[in-house]
């Protein structure tokens, strides 16, 4: 996608091209992840956009300068780098590739990237996660950072409203600066500039799904969390009026599925207003949009949250449920998550119509390939929860565990490509790394069942939603990794291999080697996953013409206010379960009595 702004009549020009990529990462074999339609939209690239876009319209650069924008998410796009290079450079052009909203395991490849064009002589700039975690943690850049700076590539940390100007700027003089580091100072984000795809891109993701943040910052401290040390803790929200304007905006283009990508949007001090303004354009305006959520376990705690979220086209909802043994939830800092709630919060998403998924991460301190299969099997019997998304508790850069085992000087693989949560990246107390790796591929077909399943179905059907839903998504959770051997957050629809774009450090591979293989691949994938979907539709048809699947019922779904009362086999699994719910107990009993009661988890602790 290529946008122009044209300068005043009469004034000579100059060309400013900017070019946007956020980079994909190598799968096991060394071959970049590409889809003909991605999954999951890039909100770092929306924002990029955005701002870029309006630095262009404002003439930010001078009434000489035409500013030219190009963006391209490579997770559905494979880039003409030679050709983008090509028009950076041409006479009288000043251009600058921005590497967007880069994650430790696309770093490798952002660099790969950067190294083609800077041969070529491009000035090149890298933001993300991955910058921005790192230096907000470790006390000097990690070598990979220090190899970009030596290449020419200037870093990037922190948020680029009110600061990508001076970026600009900089590269129009040909004068990048090696650091951009703002993390300091994280801008307010009423009236900001709002996220923004053309209709051209958000044409390349699964069902037209556009994305923006309606806020940033989470209060609470889990560990492994990279989010409070890049954006805060501090909860920092754009206004109604931002949002009904970013929705209306889009709708003229034909979009009106979003994925709202606050990290916890229950604690987004704005919720209820944006909601209320949800609700108002559907409701007296005729404004249909559909949006999927994160949020915490305690989200169902906020008077009318759920049943506003519904009502503003909440379609489906991210929990960080994370884990059901409170030993763990210790070991991660996720005080907030109490297992005495979840069989309400849950209950209380499928009464409003949404479909829920939940992270699950494997290899938490008192994990074994026993406990965890045990573990994800109560899951099954006693949580209403739809969907499952697995990982693997990765050290990410820019967390609290990073920071510790670099600190300690524990062994942490070096290769950032791995740090995708689906690789082990370090070591276990109780669990080599194969075990550990092995039990994260054996996790999903423990959980996904046909068994499981068909009750998921019948259990949506008891609540009055289709079960179709649910097969769409095992579709997208479960076959991403059984069939395509990715995490759903990295799958798409059909996946491009290109023999060329491998990782340089791997060979490339004979045409008689690659392209046998490649079909083989291909109808291996798409022929097991087509027949398992087929088996899985009739399920769904049987469950669906069932009469007696509207009344089905089990414990998951039995109805349930306090459940600190019930007879529950997660309320057993150790001293510290138990523990929990003579807690939830006392509290209850203090509640009802007006007796001071132990005090709940803040969950505004750092306001």
């Amino acid at each position: 996608m290529t946008l122009a702004a044209e300068p005043a009549a009469g004034i000579a020009k100059r060309t400013f091209r900017v070019v946007l990529i956020k980079p994909s990462h190598y799968d096991d074999d060394g071959y970049v992840i590409q889809w003909w339609k991605a999954w999951i939209p890039s909100n770092s690239l929306a924002s990029l956009y955005a701002l870029a876009r309006d630095l262009g319209e404002k003439r930010a650069l001078g009434d000489d300068v035409e500013m030219v924008i190009e963006a391209y998410d490579e997770m559905n796009t494979v880039l003409p780098i030679a050709r983008i290079a090509d028009r950076l450079l041409a006479e009288g052009n000043v251009g600058l590739v921005c590497l967007t909203g880069v994650q430790s395991n696309q770093f490798p490849r952002a660099m790969d990237l950067a190294r083609q064009f800077r041969e070529r002589g491009v000035q090149v700039a890298v933001g993300g996660f991955h910058v921005s975690g790192c230096l907000s943690m470790l006390p000097e850049p990690p070598a990979d950072l220090k190899e970009a700076m030596a290449l020419g590539v200037s870093i990037f940390a922190g948020e680029a409203e009110h600061r990508l100007d001076e970026v600009f700027a900089d590269a129009l003089k040909g004068e990048l600066k090696p650091v951009y580091n703002y993390l300091s100072d994280l801008p307010a984000l009423q009236q900001a500039i709002t996220p923004f795809l053309p209709a051209e891109l958000v044409q390349k993701y699964d069902g037209v799904i556009s994305s923006f943040d309606a806020g940033r910052g989470c209060p609470f401290q889990c560990s492994f969390c990279t989010i409070i040390n890049v954006q805060g803790r501090k909860s920092r929200w754009r206004d109604a009026d931002d949002i009904e304007r970013l929705v209306r905006q889009n709708r003229e283009q034909g979009i009106w599925r979003f994925f709202i990508t606050d990290d916890n949007f229950a604690r987004n001090k704005n919720w209820e207003a944006i909601f209320d303004r949800l609700i108002e354009l559907k409701e007296r305006d005729g404004l249909e949009v559909r949006f999927l959520i994160q949020v915490d376990t305690l989200c169902h705690k906020s008077p009318g949250f759920v049943e506003k979220a519904a009502r503003a086209g909440c379609t489906h909802v991210f929990i960080g449920l994370e884990n059901i043994n409170p030993d763990n939830l210790v070991a991660m800092k996720k005080n907030q998550n109490r297992i005495t709630e979840y069989r309400r919060m849950f209950q209380m998403w499928k009464e409003a119509g949404v479909i829920t998924y939940a992270g699950y991460i494997l290899g938490l301190p008192g994990d074994t390939p026993e406990t965890i299969k045990r573990d994800i099997e109560i899951v099954q019997r006693e949580i209403p929860v739809d969907l499952l998304e697995f990982t693997i508790l990765t050290p990410l850069p820019g967390s609290e565990d990073h920071q510790r085992l670099t600190r300690e000087g524990i062994w942490m693989d070096p290769d950032m490509n791995k740090y995708d949560l689906e690789h082990v990246t370090t070591e276990h107390p109780k669990m080599s790394r194969e075990v550990w790796q092995q039990t994260y591929r054996e996790v999903w077909r423990w959980y996904y069942t046909d068994e499981h399943v068909a009750r998921m179905m019948r259990r949506n059907v008891r609540y009055g939603i289709k079960p179709v839903r649910i097969w769409h998504g095992v579709l997208q959770i479960y076959c991403a990794m059984r069939y395509e051997g990715v995490h759903p957050q990295q799958c798409g629809y059909f996946r491009y291999k290109l023999r060329s774009q491998r990782r340089p450090s791997l060979p490339r591979e004979s045409i008689l080697a690659f392209y046998p293989k490649r079909a083989w691949e291909i109808l291996a994938t798409y022929g097991g996953m087509g027949l398992y979907l087929w088996r899985i539709h009739r399920i769904r048809k049987r469950i669906q013409k069932d009469p007696a699947s509207r009344s089905y019922t089990d414990l998951a779904i039995t109805h349930v206010e306090d459940a600190e009362g019930e007879d529950l086999e997660m309320f057993e699994l150790n001293d510290a379960s138990r523990a929990a719910v003579e807690k939830a107990k006392r509290q209850a009993a203090g509640r009802k009595g007006n007796a001071p009661a132990e005090a709940e988890v803040p969950v505004e602790a750092a306001e």
